[in-house]
């Protein structure tokens, strides 16, 4: 076939019109002697053109043609262009699959499979696959007998003659019988080991549920009886010898290639438990250690093979136990644990092409109906399936999802699997990421019946249907509900109230009734407040239930909407700004601070919806915001109540942003850094407390003495709040700092400087609906007996003559904080010289300190408390850190400037900097300090009150978990790591704070 130089031929050009990719080559391929006779043929042209890949099919068909005797291969041509289902079959088959190409060139009378077109053909059963299997002796032949099956089944699927739940039925009955076949052998081969037990071989996962792919792992169970008269050990070895002798027959790879692995892993104990048990044996198993997923599994098991009637009582003991998981005490931790996405173990560069794991992939699907058929299928039989797509249509006649949803979630999987078959049956291989190449794409889109643009129409149905399982797949848990409350057209199904009751109780609710209440409260009516929250509702009903308190989260909502659903920004802040709605859900659900902060002013709401809402406020911008309110206001009173306003939702502002970043969103995952979770609210809510005492000290000012007090007014922040390491629930400790103006007599200033400090702490505790800030000033010299306020000149006159080596300590902390700046740095620098000692601590001082640390271990400790559970002064708690770090910093300060800061986590990373301390001690100390603080932080945003032991009630322990980023369940491992994590900190302690090291 030769062309003058630089045209085309006319085949080239036809070529190109029905879908090669690489005529030239193609046109090579028809130019060889062995498709001599029908390469004219324009029936063979058009059809390889319907092909998924016509270049793929076109080697195929050339390379089965050249592997056939003489005689064989012009009977396979002459078929070929006379009869059409041989020819749409097989070179569909070879336009799909390379690896069933392979098969028919090793074996190229296997073609012959392909003629028959009875209608027995066309939905063949376990019977007839048995029938194609019959002679198969030994593995191999079972291999080759077992491809001859499946190149029908394709041909079928390929061809359009099968729908997707067809084609992965037969796949499940093609393995059926192959497993039939395979133990068939193996008994065969030991025939005193089938003599001495029953064996049952129970099929699990998608080949129990009659819905298998191409390539997968075939998930069973094996169940064993010893024949009468046998000794059951032995009897239970054999049938171990007998079960795995089938794995391998069909799992191992041999000359003719593999079938597909046999795993036996959901079997109770895993990998650890022995192979076969009894019948009886697995049931003391599942009725003593089985765990919520394992019941989830047994949704599916079906008996297979070996002894049917073994195989028939095993499913019937374990069928009652499945159906009453739901009533099982773990049950709604273990949901939501398994209703999480499990993408962590899935590389970041292939997340977005998994189609079964990834986002809105299969398994979405999947667990949402089989969790639903645990909730529900106790009261009703119907949902007694193993199949996604029958369980989920008997879901939705059952009103138990909406039938849109479910419409829509039923073509999304059928078209994510119909994609997952044609990828694994390229090459027969176990893989569900859609593939990067161009090439690949083309193929599949083809042979999805898009010709267009393949590769473009794929990726944008796939995204399409990938973005409705991400929508609905959690919203068909909860829609349901809204429906349950709401007035529905005549016909549709609707959820019980029992039903429904029963599916928020599996979702974590303890008052479903309550819960019912306020859904319909919220729900109910034409207006558009009602409309809007109803499309809210099913995704803020997820989110609450992935809390550990969704009850609470439910009924904030409903208070927040109360208070706020008639202001048109609101419903549109939820409605619009996708983070708003989410971020409100993780506030209202996460314990009591946070929506006890927002419901005494529910417009902060709109702090969730702003991008730049939760950063937290610098402490320029906060006292420039203070102090002109306070200028605006009429008399003291009124000024501090509007600071206070600021201060309380600042604080919301803090906590949500703290929630936020400790939960994470969908958008956005956890904060891993703690230690910057910790140092975040920190400096936050010191920075918001020193600019709240700035206002009150200016409004205390104003009342009485207009804008100039008497006397400079300086106040010190000490501890935590020097520290920039405040809690929520931290009161301030201060010290007083004045100096007398020029002019103005000792006694006048003095006067006036108390005046002020006992105004201010008056309004800073006024009761009104805002927290107070209880202002500490018992560091002072001489503690509670000594003066409220010094002049500067007091203060050194005492440190001078009088200081104590604690209060040197206790001075390590302090900072201006408000008032006359000038008059802060002088007293700062005052102090400077006792907290970081020339030459460092004598030898008595550190006995001192020490001395002073075991007292107050062994006297402060609250009588009854655990003292490995104590966040602040338990065994390495925030105590025994900072008091490591203080001692550090009082015999080493005067020569390591680093260690000038009031901020502990700041000295200890410069005296690891200095060589004072190991690396690995200091990450020890950091550890300690940031996951007591973080339990403080924790225990005050659940309980609305500050504490330092981790609560007893069980619903307030399993927030903080969920704060401390545990999962459902796992508290006993939060308290095993705490522990462990302090007693580590504290074996550094004791060598480095009470030992001689440092």
């Amino acid at each position: 076939m030769t062309t003058s130089p630089g045209r085309r031929s006319s085949t080239f050009t036809r070529l190109l019109r029905h879908g090669f990719t690489d005529p030239s080559a193609a046109e090579q391929l028809l130019d060889l002697d062995a498709l001599a006779s029908v390469r004219s043929d324009p029936v063979l042209l058009e059809a390889l053109g319907a092909t998924a890949d016509p270049d793929l099919a076109l080697r195929g068909l050339v390379r089965v043609v050249e592997a056939g005797e003489e005689s064989e291969r012009q009977v396979l041509l002459d078929t070929l262009v006379t009869a059409k289902p041989l020819r749409d079959r097989l070179l569909g088959v070879l336009g799909a699959s390379e690896a069933l190409g392979d098969h028919l060139a090793r074996h190229p009378r296997d073609w012959r499979a392909l003629v028959t077109y009875e209608s027995a053909d066309l939905h063949p059963g376990v019977a007839e696959f048995e029938q194609g299997l019959a002679d198969a002796v030994d593995p191999d032949s079972l291999r080759v007998a077992y491809r001859r099956c499946l190149l029908t089944l394709a041909a079928r699927d390929v061809c359009g003659t099968t729908g997707l739940a067809q084609t992965a039925a037969e796949l499940a009955d093609l393995a059926t019988a192959t497993l039939r076949a395979a133990l068939a052998i193996a008994r065969t081969a030991a025939p005193e080991d089938a003599a001495q037990c029953r064996l049952a071989v129970v099929a699990m996962g998608k080949c129990g549920g009659r819905e298998l792919n191409y390539v997968s792992d075939v998930d069973v169970i094996f169940v064993g009886e010893a024949h009468d008269g046998v000794d059951e050990t032995k009897a239970m070895q054999a049938a171990t010898r007998l079960a795995a002798h089938m794995m391998r027959i069909c799992s191992e790879t041999t000359v003719e290639g593999t079938i597909w692995e046999v795993d036996a892993n959901l079997r109770p104990e895993g990998r650890n438990g022995p192979l076969v048990r009894t019948l009886s044996s697995h049931l003391a198993y599942y009725q003593r250690w089985a765990k919520t997923w394992e019941f989830q599994a047994l949704l599916k098991a079906r008996a297979v093979a070996g002894d049917p009637e073994l195989g028939a009582e095993y499913v019937e003991a374990v069928s009652p136990l499945v159906w009453g998981a739901a009533d099982r005490e773990n049950f709604v931790p273990d949901v939501q644990k398994m209703r999480r996405r499990v993408v962590d173990n899935i590389p970041a560069d292939r997340i977005e092409r998994e189609l079964k794991l990834g986002p809105g992939g299969l398994r979405d699907v999947e667990f949402a109906v089989q969790l639903l058929q645990l909730v529900h299928g106790r009261s009703d039989a119907s949902l007694h399936s193993g199949s996604t797509l029958e369980a989920l249509r008997a879901l939705a006649d059952g009103g138990y999802v909406g039938r849109a949803d479910a419409a829509q979630l039923d073509e999304a999987y059928r078209f994510l699997r119909a994609m997952e078959h044609r990828i694994q049956l390229h090459r027969l291989r176990r893989t569900h990421l859609v593939p990067e190449d161009e090439a690949d794409l083309r193929r599949i889109g083809r042979s999805l019946g898009m010709r267009t643009d393949p590769v473009a129409e794929l990726n944008k149905a796939w995204k399409r249907h990938a973005s409705v399982v991400r929508r609905l797949h959690e919203k068909i848990f909860y829609r349901p509900l809204l429906d349950a409350v709401a007035q529905l057209a005549p016909g549709e199904s609707r959820l019980s109230p029992k039903a429904a009751a029963i599916r928020l109780e599996a979702l974590g609710y303890a008052d479903p009734a309550a819960a019912l209440r306020h859904l319909e409260a919220l729900s109910s009516g034409v207006t558009r407040k009602a409309a809007i929250q109803r499309t809210l509702l099913p995704v803020l009903l997820g989110w609450f239930a992935d809390s550990a308190d969704p009850d609470a989260g439910l009924l904030g909502f409903r208070k927040v909407s109360d208070a706020l659903g008639k202001t048109p920004w609101y419903l549109r802040l939820l409605r619009d700004e996708g983070a708003a709605a989410e971020n409100l859900a993780r506030v209202l659900s996460a314990g009591r601070l946070a929506p006890d902060l927002l419901m005494r002013a529910p417009e902060a709401v709109a702090i969730l919806g702003d991008p730049e809402g939760l950063r937290p406020r610098t402490r320029e911008h906060l006292e420039q915001e203070v102090l002109a309110a306070v200028g605006r206001a009429g008399d003291a009173e009124s000024a501090v109540a509007v600071v206070r306003g600021v201060r309380r939702r600042e604080l919301f502002r803090t906590t949500a942003a703290d929630l936020i970043g400790s939960y994470g969103t969908e958008d956005s995952p956890a904060e891993q850094d703690h230690g910057a979770l910790v140092d975040r609210v920190g400096s936050a809510v010191t920075d918001l407390n020193a600019a709240t005492i700035a206002g009150a000290l200016r409004a205390a000012v104003r009342e009485r003495w207009g804008d100039t007090l008497p006397t400079r007014f300086a106040v010190i922040g000490m501890g935590r709040f020097g520290g920039h390491e405040l809690s929520y629930g931290s009161d301030a400790d201060v010290l007083f700092v004045h100096q007398p103006r020029e002019g103005v007599s000792d006694e006048e200033a003095g006067r006036a400087a108390n005046a002020v400090v006992g105004e201010m702490r008056r309004l800073l505790q006024l009761p009104t609906a805002d927290p107070p800030l209880l202002i500490d000033a018992d560091l002072r010299p001489e503690g509670r007996t000594g003066p409220m306020v010094r002049t500067l000149k007091s203060y050194e006159a005492y440190y001078r003559r009088w200081s104590l080596v604690w209060e040197s300590q206790a001075l390590l902390r302090a900072e201006h904080m408000a008032g006359d700046e000038e008059l802060g740095r002088a007293f700062v620098e005052l102090v400077d010289p006792l907290r970081y000692p020339m030459e460092g601590l004598g030898e008595d001082a550190v006995r001192e300190i020490r001395r002073l640390k075991a007292r107050m271990e062994s006297e402060r400790m609250p009588r009854g408390a655990d003292p490995t559970l104590h966040a602040k002064l338990g065994r390495g708690g925030l105590s025994d850190v900072e008091w490591t770090v203080q001692l550090m910093q009082m015999r080493h300060g005067w020569a390591e400037p680093g260690l000038r800061t009031t901020r502990t986590r700041e000295a200890l990373a410069a005296a690891c900097a200095a060589g004072l301390i190991p690396a690995e001690d200091a990450q020890t100390l950091d550890e300690a300090w940031v996951l007591a603080a973080r339990v403080r932080n924790a225990v005050m945003l659940v309980r609305g009150r500050p504490g330092d032991t981790f609560p007893s009630d069980a619903r307030e322990l399993a927030a903080v978990g969920r704060y401390l980023g545990y999962e459902p369940g796992h508290v006993g491992d939060m308290l095993d790591d705490y522990r462990r994590i302090t007693r580590r900190a504290r074996a550094v302690v004791e060598e480095r704070f009470y030992g001689a090291a440092g």
